[in-house]
């Protein structure tokens, strides 16, 4: 073997075997890291996104019911057929996603035990409003205080299982980006190593033999290249559109959520303090529900009127809104919520000031010019910004998604046809000397 080292043949075929090992290592390591990055972008488009969106879905319709069942209860003995329907609706949808979200078992111990938790308490705060509607219809004041309860353990139990629900899914969607968006380095390295590697051996070659081309060579080289070239170029795509995806996006559907769910706190708060009438007050002596409705408005909009204060939730939803057709609904639905503060103001001056309660309640449930009208106009426009802010989110990330199409499969086939034309190139000098 020494004795073969020294002589060129020797050194030709050591030559050969090491171009052959890099060529193919440098395909298998861009194969592996083009594919682990597609699957990573597969899984923001397919799975993490689709799963926060449940998350925030299951957040709301807790958040909903727990509003509506309070709108039935004020309603009096005879609920509403539509409000009871609304309120089930909820009910199921919430348990239908928590089922998606235990069946998709991908998830952190976090989201596993909020689930776990959200499926325990689920079942007694439907049995406790169906006490509180017993009772109701009975004309029994005990219900009031069964809903009170019921919605105190959806605010301190369901609603933060449910939002560390969303935030962990939420994190898994953010780690799933950074995993799509990382550069392949060890596959770039490789490709730089390789294509030196071919360079040294035409230089080599062009030394000892005064012949510019060898045909073997120069075909790895060009395959070499192509693979570096389309790993660069294709990452670099892939990349851009997850980061427009996650901007234009992921992070104004977060804001609308995070929205969306403020306004629904404030309607429930706004209900319950119809229910308990001053019953439940803060350590101040002010009305406890009052006063989580104003808290919430405050984050939500902030201020009683003109636009929504700097870095509230909607001012948030306005500002990551990219264009017209995204912040319209933006700006109509902060518009709905000056009107709902206005008509609440109208409620409290009707309640407070002069003990109406029954045109005060009017004004909150009823169909037209109520409170109710204006959160329902709130809710829907959120809902619409949501599913433009959605269809911009899976543009982006499908066109990112693409640019990885064919990359893994091209270079393993393309880097092992450079490794035969290094070895043909090789194999050609070798036939010299036979």
């Amino acid at each position: 073997m020494r004795a073969a080292a020294v002589t060129e043949p020797g050194r030709l075929r050591a030559i050969g075997a090491v171009l052959a090992l890099v060529l193919v290592a440098f395909g298998a390591v861009t194969a592996w890291q083009a594919a682990s990055r597609s699957a990573a972008a597969d899984a923001v488009v397919n799975t993490s996104q689709p799963l926060s969106a449940d998350a925030a879905a299951v957040y709301r319709s807790l958040a909903d019911a727990d509003t509506t069942a309070a709108s039935g209860f004020l309603a009096g003995g005879q609920e509403p057929r539509a409000v009871r329907q609304r309120y089930e609706k909820d009910i199921a949808l919430a348990s239908r996603l928590l089922v998606k979200a235990a069946a998709a078992g991908e998830g952190s111990d976090a989201a596993r035990s909020k689930i776990a938790a959200l499926n325990e308490g689920l079942p007694r705060y439907t049995g406790l409003v169906e006490a509180a509607r017993a009772n109701n219809r009975q004309g029994l004041p005990l219900g009031g205080a069964y809903l009170r309860y019921a919605g105190d353990r959806m605010r301190e139990e369901l609603l933060p299982a449910a939002r560390g629900l969303y935030e962990a899914e939420t994190g898994r969607l953010g780690s799933d980006y950074d995993d799509a968006k990382s550069w392949p380095w060890a596959a770039l390295a490789l490709g730089v190593v390789a294509l030196g590697t071919l360079a040294w051996a035409q230089r080599r070659n062009y030394l000892r033999t005064n012949r510019v081309f060898n045909h073997g060579l120069l075909a790895a080289t060009a395959a070499t290249a192509v693979v570096l070239l389309w790993l660069v170029a294709g990452h670099a795509v892939a990349r851009s559109g997850l980061e427009s995806s996650y901007a234009h996006g992921a992070r104004s559907l977060q804001a609308l959520t995070e929205a969306r769910i403020g306004s629904l706190q404030a309607r429930g708060d706004e209900n319950l303090t119809m229910v308990a009438r001053g019953a439940v007050l803060t350590k101040d002596g002010d009305d406890q529900y009052e006063s989580n409705y104003r808290a919430g408005m405050g984050r939500l909009i902030g201020g009683d009127r003109g636009p929504a204060r700097a870095g509230s939730l909607l001012d948030r939803a306005l500002a990551l809104a990219d264009d017209a057709e995204g912040r319209a609904p933006v700006d109509a639905a902060i518009k709905d919520v000056r009107t709902w503060q206005q008509r609440h103001g109208e409620v409290r001056a009707l309640a407070d000031d002069r003990g109406d309660y029954k045109d005060a309640l009017q004004k909150v449930i009823g169909d037209k010019d109520s409170t109710g009208a204006s959160f329902d106009r709130v809710d829907t426009e959120l809902e619409r910004a949501l599913g433009y802010e959605q269809d911009e989110f899976r543009r982006a990330a499908d066109d990112g998604r693409g640019a990885f199409s064919g990359l893994a499969a091209g270079a393993a086939v393309l880097t092992v046809l450079g490794a035969a034309g290094a070895v043909a190139g090789v194999g050609r000098r070798l036939s010299e000397y036979r």
